[in-house]
């Protein structure tokens, strides 16, 4: 007796088709499960056994094979209960298998039958609509996730007895009551009026949001370099439908998505920096999401960046340049989008206090220190800010700016932005390829002799210069300039880690 169902598997961050087969024939009672699973997989058979025993319906006792198809391809987790469950019932004549040619089933089972949610739902469902099918069956707690995909027939079950009734024609259970919704808070992040005395680092704040740059903080200890970068999310532009759909889908296969539809605002990531470089950029046995991912289209925020293993950051630099993160294991390739801005904090010297007269590090200690930052990763970050400390009579004066006004600068900019860029493939300037460079930045005559003169003396490298034109055109943008002049090319690269140098050229 053959039953099948369709149900799915995530390879990296991508769903992959699974056919569950089952045979039932005469034998000694035996329940065996091939297909390349992991032991979450093969622990199934006690879930399943249970699930289906305590929902009131009959075991084979028989031989029972199920097989995961294609066998080739590895499986994991315990998304595969309910598949296995519904083709034990169907091959026993419970659920029909019409049904089952119709819908893809996604779920654990618990050992009372009862249906647990499981990472992934946006997933399988954009899969399943992929797949041509009619509609998706997943625990109720995912019934909103999945739902994000259209036009898709999704049900949510909270036990395989729902499950076997909704299959077999039944009536639908009605899907769960929406808690009422909060009241929106005035501002869900720090605000930029807590500043006092920083506003030069604010405006670098502004232009790191207005063009998704990235930005380095150095500066003393407790001068405000974290309390800054924490309320950056709070002048960032609010996510496009399809870009929420991307950093759902991340996070819910990360297991970090309870299942509550999109995510509405920009992540915000602080690993510490005991991180390894599996975790910051994606890998590990089973190739999962780093914070470089779960930062996409958002801000990862690496604070004492001096701290950090030199293997984590030298990670980070083709992720930086290319928006993804390729990450092979054995015989298999995952690629993890890390469309991220890098918001990093550091201090200048061990002690922090360099080149103040307080500073009792040696020189072979500011060479240790200074070695840790390579030049290629620095050369990959825009903006670099010396945050110092605020004067005295700052402290308790009028803050430098708010969120809501600077927050206005960027959107403008933004607008100007996707407007100029349309077509291109990217939306802010900092993911401009360089024909859309060459094309978006026009330069005066004296802009373009500055840049020629500071590129000619080394200040800048090849990736520097383009960079450097990146954020000049940014610079413009927030003066409302349609053309890019000296002065936003001088304030370019005034940002850049090696300004001592270039401002002899703008001088």
């Amino acid at each position: 007796m053959l039953a099948g169902v369709t149900t799915f598997t995530i390879d990296g961050l991508e769903p992959r088709r699974v056919h569950v087969e089952i045979d039932v024939r005469a034998g000694l009672p035996e329940f065996t499960i091939v297909g390349l699973g992991d032991r979450a997989v093969r622990e199934s058979r006690e879930r399943v056994r249970a699930a289906i025993l305590n929902s009131g319906f009959e075991f084979p006792r028989r031989r029972v094979t199920v097989n995961l198809a294609p066998a080739a391809l590895r499986k994991t987790g315990p998304g595969f209960d309910l598949a296995i469950a519904c083709a034990v019932l169907a091959a026993g004549g419970d659920v029909p298998l019409e049904a089952l040619e119709r819908y893809a089933v996604f779920g654990e089972l618990g050992l009372g039958g009862e249906i647990r949610p499981c990472a992934g739902a946006l997933t399988v469902a954009e899969g399943t609509a992929r797949a041509g099918l009619r509609g998706l069956v997943v625990p109720v707690e995912r019934l909103m996730e999945a739902n994000l995909v259209e036009g898709l027939d999704v049900l949510g079950a909270s036990n395989l007895a729902q499950v076997a009734e909704i299959l077999r024609g039944g009536e639908r259970p009605p899907p769960p009551e929406a808690d009422a919704p909060a009241p929106e808070p005035v501002s869900r992040h720090p605000d930029l009026a807590d500043v006092r005395g920083h506003p030069d680092v604010v405006e670098a704040l502004t232009l790191a949001a207005a063009g998704a740059h990235n930005l380095l903080m150095s500066g003393p200890p407790g001068v405000g370099k974290t309390m800054l970068a924490r309320r950056l999310p709070s002048i960032l532009p609010p996510l496009s439908r399809a870009e929420a759909l991307e950093v759902t889908r991340i996070h819910s296969v990360a297991g970090l998505h309870h299942g509550g539809g999109l995510i509405a605002e920009r992540p915000f990531r602080a690993p510490h920096h005991l991180i390894s470089a599996s975790g910051l950029v994606g890998g590990g046995p089973v190739p999962a999401p780093g914070e470089a991912s779960l930062a996409h289209h958002g801000v990862l925020f690496l604070d004492e960046l001096a701290e950090f293993a030199r293997p984590a950051l030298e990670a980070l630099r083709q992720p930086l340049e290319d928006g993804r993160a390729v990450i092979v294991r054995g015989q298999r390739t995952a690629i993890f989008p890390t469309r991220f801005m890098l918001v990093a904090a550091t201090n200048p010297c061990p002690c922090g206090h360099a080149p103040a007269r307080r500073c009792r590090c040696s020189d072979a200690e500011l060479g240790r220190h200074a070695r840790r930052l390579s030049g290629p990763l620095l050369d990959r970050i825009d903006l670099l800010v010396h945050v110092q400390r605020p004067q005295a009579d700052r402290l308790g004066g009028e803050p430098t700016a708010s969120s809501e006004v600077e927050r206005a600068r960027v959107l403008d900019a933004r607008e100007r932005q996707a407007s100029r860029l349309a077509g291109t493939g990217a939306t802010c300037n900092a993911h401009m390829e360089a024909r859309a460079v060459r094309q978006a930045v026009r330069l005066t005559a004296d802009a373009e002799r500055t840049l020629i003169d500071a590129y000619r003396r080394g200040h800048l490298s090849a990736r520097g210069r383009d960079r450097a034109l990146r954020v000049a055109r940014t610079v413009a943008d927030l003066a409302r300039s349609e053309a890019v002049s000296r002065e936003h090319v001088v304030a370019a690269l005034g940002y850049r880690h090696d300004a001592g140098a270039v401002a002899e050229v703008a001088a």
